[in-house]
């Protein structure tokens, strides 16, 4: 396996290997926390992955077996840091949702243990959780006098908006198995089984064509939010631009020929 990138910053780690980015929260003795400089690492690291043709899928998870992320450091993100800078800095964590969501390319949170506040936000942004039997979720900031404000969205498109508010206002944990049935996490797995499992959906997501993973993707969410008749509008002539890429007709010709299809992301 290679060895992980650590540039600038040993917060972040980034492994890729046969199409698939492993991008992991380096922390495990804070449980994964948030700190500012982790969260501006994180950002150059997506950056860096989306522009990466040969990346195909992204994998985020957090070190140890503790915590995929227990959210932000409370004790230490404000240190020394004005009131403005403070309000720009807590703005990095929706730009993080924002980069997840049009980083044209499947990612999956692979969670352990806690993911909580902002960790459980990072989660949810990602378009699959797969969760160990041992993880914990959870909206713990009412119970510091704070609202999980950032992770209204991610949340909001995971599950029920009633749930969702029941969770922030009561700030309770959920186990996994609870978040499968309210149908934020994708699929529940024992420990020992969480990386082949992870391993297997990043694998089957990467062999798929990727010119048309990456429009199929940015259209789902280009119209999560729009009234069906203007998300048709917008839907229709995709399909038009998708059915003139090679890999369509690469899709096809491979079909018609009864052989495995050869993507070029054409």
């Amino acid at each position: 396996m290679p060895e992980p990138t650590t540039d600038r910053s040993d917060e972040v780690l980034v492994q890729i290997t046969e199409g698939v980015a492993r991008v992991t929260l380096n922390r495990p003795e804070r449980r994964n926390a948030l700190s500012w400089t982790m969260v501006s690492r994180l950002r150059e690291v997506l950056a860096e992955l989306a522009s990466d043709r040969a990346v195909r899928v992204v994998v985020l998870t957090g070190a140890g077996d503790k915590a995929f992320c227990a959210g932000a450091d409370l004790t230490g993100m404000a240190a020394g840091a004005g009131h403005l800078d403070l309000h720009d800095s807590r703005g990095e964590l929706a730009a993080v949702f924002r980069q997840l969501w049009h980083l044209g390319k499947p990612t999956i949170a692979r969670v352990r243990g806690y993911a909580l506040a902002g960790g459980m936000g990072l989660a949810l942004a990602c378009d699959l959780v797969i969760a160990a039997d041992d993880a914990q979720f959870g909206t713990p900031e009412i119970d510091v006098g704070l609202w999980p404000f950032m992770i209204t969205v991610p949340l909001v498109r995971s599950m029920p908006p009633k749930k969702a508010l029941e969770l922030m206002m009561t700030g309770r944990r959920v186990s996994a198995d609870e978040a499968e049935r309210i149908g934020f996490v994708t699929r529940v797995v024992p420990v020992d089984q969480l990386d082949a499992t992870v391993d297997e959906l990043a694998a089957t997501l990467a062999a798929k064509p990727p010119a048309v993973m990456r429009l199929g993707r940015e259209s789902f969410y280009a119209v999560w939010d729009q009234a069906a008749d203007d998300a048709l509008r917008l839907l229709h002539p995709l399909l038009t631009v998708i059915a003139g890429s090679e890999d369509t007709a690469e899709g096809l010709a491979a079909f018609a020929e009864k052989r495995p299809p050869r993507w070029t992301g054409r």
